[in-house]
C-alpha cells in the first residue's frame, strides 16, 4: 500500500507566476492568528523559489509509454495498479502492462477522468481496492467525483460498489480532486475539489465540493464525523473550505491526514486535516485571480485553519509522500511533492510540522502527476507523457 504526506515565522514579499494546473500572493503573517489556539500551533510561511537548491538523483524508467498516469499503488505481490486519466486501469506485472477489464466509465473532461487508486489496508484479507474518478452518473449534465471499491479477479474488476457520488453534476472541467488515503482506525479519506464553483461549494456544508471526506471502509458514514445530524449537511464531510486537493497522506509520525492543494495564482497550501475545520477558501487565500486582480485581502481569520506551508509562486502540486524508507536516508522523515508547473519533484525538509528547506529532485523531468513509496521502500514518480520512473538511491 502506498504512503503518500510543513514552518517558521518569516516575512516574505513574493511574486507571481501562472501555473500548470493552478503564482502571486501576499506573504503576510498574522500575529493574532499565531496566538489564537483555535487556528494552528504553527505559523504559515513560504520559502522563496530562488532559495531552492538542486539534488542530483538518477532514475530509471519502469513503466514506459503512459500519457497521464494519474494514480498508482502496489499489490502485495509487488505488482502495480495504474490509472490512466483517459479511463484505462493498467496492471503492471513482471515487466508487462495489461489493461484491466471492468474499469468504471469516466467523464474525461478538463481535469476530470480516472483519478486515484488505493489498495485497501486490509487487502490481504478482504481484497478491496478503492478508486476515484469523474462520473456522469446521476442527474444533470456533466460529471462529478465518484468513489468506488472493487476486487481484482482474473484481470477484471468484480464486486464493484459505488461508495460516494458527489452532486450536482456540472460541465465545468476543473477541480475534481481527488486523492485517497487511510488512517489506522478503519477510515478512508478522499478529496473533492470545489468543481470550479468557489463562491458556493467550499463553504456550504449542504453541497459537495471543496471538502475532505471521511468514511468507513465499507462506505458508511462514521457516527463521530463532525456534521452528523446537522440539517442538510453532507455528513461524509470531515473538513471544508478546500480548493482542489491533489495530494493526501497519512503522516505516521503525527497520526494525521495531511493534504496539499492547488491555489489560484499563488497560494498552493499544505494543510493538516482536522475534524470539522474550515480552511477558508475562498474567503482567505495567499493567491490572486489569474488575471492579476485580487478576490480577497485576507490570508487568515479566527474561523479558519491556517496552512502549515504555502507556495508563492504556485508549483501546481500533485502527488505527495511522507518518506519512511531506509533506502533514501537523506529523504527519510521528509516530504516529497510533485510539481506539474515546474516539472520536478520537491523535497521538503521537516522539523515536526515545520518546512525548513526546499530542494529540487529530478529537475525538468516533466510534469509530475504522482509520487508514491512502494512497500519495499522504493520511490516511484509518474511523469506525464513519459511513464513511471523509479528514483535510484544514492550510492
Amino acid at each position: 500500500m502506498k504512503s503518500r504526506s510543513a514552518i517558521i515565522p518569516v516575512f516574505i514579499a513574493a511574486f507571481l507566476f501562472s501555473c500548470g494546473e493552478n503564482g502571486k500572493a501576499k506573504a503576510e503573517i498574522d500575529q493574532n492568528a499565531a496566538e489564537n489556539d483555535s487556528i494552528q500551533e504553527t505559523v504559515s510561511v513560504t520559502i522563496p523559489e530562488e532559495q531552492l537548491t538542486t539534488a542530483e538523483y538518477e532514475y530509471e524508467v519502469v513503466v514506459p509509454d503512459l500519457q497521464i498516469a494519474w494514480g498508482m499503488d502496489f499489490l502485495p505481490d509487488g505488482s502495480m495498479l495504474i490509472t490512466e486519466k483517459s479511463g484505462d486501469l493498467i496492471h503492471f506485472e513482471n515487466g508487462q502492462k495489461r489493461q484491466v477489464e471492468g474499469a468504471p466509465s469516466v467523464y474525461n473532461r478538463g481535469q476530470g477522468g480516472f483519478l486515484d487508486v488505493a489498495v485497501g489496508p486490509n487487502y490481504e484479507s478482504d481484497g478491496w481496492i478503492y478508486f476515484t474518478y469523474s462520473s456522469e452518473a446521476g442527474e444533470g449534465e456533466g460529471g462529478n467525483t465518484e468513489l468506488m471499491r472493487a476486487k481484482l479477479e482474473n484481470n477484471q474488476l468484480t464486486n464493484k460498489e459505488v461508495l460516494y457520488k458527489a452532486t450536482p453534476n456540472t460541465t465545468r472541467g476543473q477541480h475534481f480532486g481527488s486523492r485517497i488515503d487511510f488512517d489506522t482506525e478503519g477510515h478512508l479519506y478522499f478529496s473533492i475539489g470545489d468543481r470550479g464553483d468557489r463562491d458556493v461549494n467550499p463553504q456550504d456544508l449542504t453541497r459537495d465540493g471543496g471538502k475532505v471526506y471521511r468514511l468507513n471502509l465499507d462506505g458508511s458514514i462514521p457516527q463521530d464525523n463532525p456534521f452528523i445530524g446537522e440539517a442538510g449537511a453532507k455528513e461524509g464531510t470531515y473538513s471544508y473550505g478546500h480548493r482542489n486537493p491533489q495530494g493526501m497522506i497519512f503522516n505516521p509520525e503525527t497520526n494525521e491526514i495531511w493534504v496539499h492543494e492547488h491555489g489560484p495564482q499563488g497560494g498552493d497550501e499544505i494543510n493538516v486535516v482536522k475534524k470539522g475545520a474550515n480552511y477558508g477558501w475562498p474567503v482567505v487565500s495567499y493567491g490572486i485571480n489569474y488575471d492579476g486582480t485580487s478576490f480577497t485581502d485576507e490570508t487568515t481569520g479566527p474561523d479558519f485553519e491556517d496552512p502549515i506551508y504555502y507556495w508563492v509562486p504556485s508549483i501546481a502540486p500533485s502527488g505527495f509522500v511522507y518518506v519512511t524508507s531506509d533506502k533514501y536516508p537523506e529523504l527519510k522523515g521528509n516530504l516529497l511533492v510533485g510539481s506539474l508547473k515546474f516539472q520536478y519533484v520537491e523535497h521538503m525538509r521537516l522539523d515536526g510540522k515545520k518546512v525548513t528547506a526546499r530542494e529540487k529532485i529530478l529537475e525538468q523531468i516533466g510534469r509530475v502527476r504522482d509520487v508514491v513509496q512502494s512497500p519495499e521502500g522504493d520511490i516511484y514518480v509518474s511523469v506525464e507523457g513519459k511513464g513511471i520512473v523509479k528514483i535510484l538511491p544514492k550510492q
